[in-house]
């Protein structure tokens, strides 16, 4: 069966070929629509507001996602990155004014929630989550947003929407920015108004490209140096967001193969000799990370610490990042003592136990063979012998 590039060609172009697929006109007028802040979006933004609050403060996926979903935040994102790809200023200065007027009201309204909210979290996992963005927040972003536009620019939409709503996320790292402010830290505020930051941007950037690549008729502009200086403030946001996300993603990852290196370490060196690690803790949320280690049993020798920092280094680690605490263990021959007692007053304690299970066994046993005399004695006679 020959098969020509030529036909490969064709058939690619023909599964790609978005041209019978999207209705521009219409997509055009669906966004220009949604990014106005009034009528439904207020109460809509109101409803998803108090959602991710709920979630956010109950450590709920399932209802911050709920948030995602009914949020209309991205409205004004979209209309913002389409009015830079065809070059409508005054759709630009809407989506802008919409936006801020969102983000300030979402912010405001979480704040006040979480103020008088009854509820108060010693692990915010969900809120944690949302204070340290890094490169793959802006990739998700990024294709978030391709697939947004494509999706608007449909004849017939779907449900790709309501992922990338959820994959984005944009309402919960407002809401958290809002509990930054109820409980005055600095981290959640910053941290979670950057993702927003992250997703916004790149959103609007995915839209812009799309829009472009879409052909969607530009309004002409008589100043060339506006769009230059346009692009150049494009170019100059998009770097001062990727840059910070690379250095939290780098320290993201070398903290989490330090994690993954430190556990291995302690797992293949639990037992050293006659003493053994009986617990252990890992440092890894600032630098210098660090693995410490609590050892019981006989005192730590010169030669079994030198093997165990030869181990620590063989899994990545650095000697400075391992201390050891062996205050519970003993010296000498008073240790081998304190063994011997242990051992001995647990072996006696095994066989008091098994002596109990047998003894209750033989119990078992006897009311067993009672319970089976008493069934035979109350059985019912013979029909005959009862005529």
């Amino acid at each position: 069966m020959n098969i020509s590039i030529e036909s490969i060609k064709r058939s690619l172009r023909r599964i790609l070929s978005l041209s019978e697929h999207l209705d521009l006109a219409a997509a055009e007028a669906s966004i220009r629509k949604n990014i106005f802040f009034r009528g439904p979006n207020v109460i809509i933004l109101a409803c998803a507001i108090i959602i991710a609050a709920v979630g956010l403060n109950v450590n709920s996926t399932a209802v911050i996602i709920g948030a995602m979903l009914i949020s209309p935040v991205m409205g004004p994102i979209i209309g913002f990155g389409f009015g830079l790809g065809v070059n409508d200023t005054e759709l630009l200065k809407d989506s802008l004014r919409n936006y801020l007027v969102m983000v300030v009201i979402s912010i405001l309204a979480s704040a006040i929630f979480f103020i008088i909210s009854p509820l108060t979290l010693e692990n915010p996992t969900e809120l944690l989550a949302r204070t340290t963005p890094t490169i793959y927040d802006v990739l998700i972003a990024l294709f978030g947003g391709f697939a947004g536009m494509l999706e608007n620019s449909r004849k017939e939409r779907g449900t790709v929407l309501s992922g990338v709503a959820i994959a984005t996320a944009l309402m919960p790292p407002l809401c958290t920015v809002g509990y930054g402010i109820a409980t005055l830290s600095t981290k959640y505020i910053f941290g979670a108004l950057y993702l927003f930051m992250i997703n916004s941007v790149f959103i609007a950037l995915a839209t812009f490209l799309t829009t472009k690549y879409l052909g969607y008729e530009s309004k002409h502009t008589d100043n060339p140096s506006l769009r230059k200086h346009s692009s150049r403030v494009v170019a100059v946001i998009v770097i001062a967001m990727i840059v910070p996300s690379l250095i939290t993603a780098a320290s993201v990852i070398r903290q989490n193969n330090f994690m993954i290196n430190a556990e291995r370490f302690v797992n293949e060196n639990k037992t050293l000799g006659s003493s053994y690690i009986y617990d252990y803790k890992i440092a890894s949320a600032k630098k210098p990370y660090s693995v410490e280690l609590f050892v019981a049993g006989e005192k730590l020798d010169e030669t079994v610490v030198e093997m165990l920092l030869k181990s620590a280094e063989n899994h990545g680690l650095t000697r400075g990042q391992v201390m050891i605490r062996d205050e519970a263990t003993i010296k000498g021959e008073t240790g081998k003592e304190v063994f011997r007692d242990l051992y001995e007053y647990y072996d006696r304690r095994i066989q008091e136990l098994n002596q109990t299970i047998t003894d209750l066994q033989v119990e078992l046993a006897r009311y067993k063979s009672a319970e089976d005399s008493l069934t035979k004695t109350a059985a019912p006679a013979p029909a005959d012998s009862l005529q």
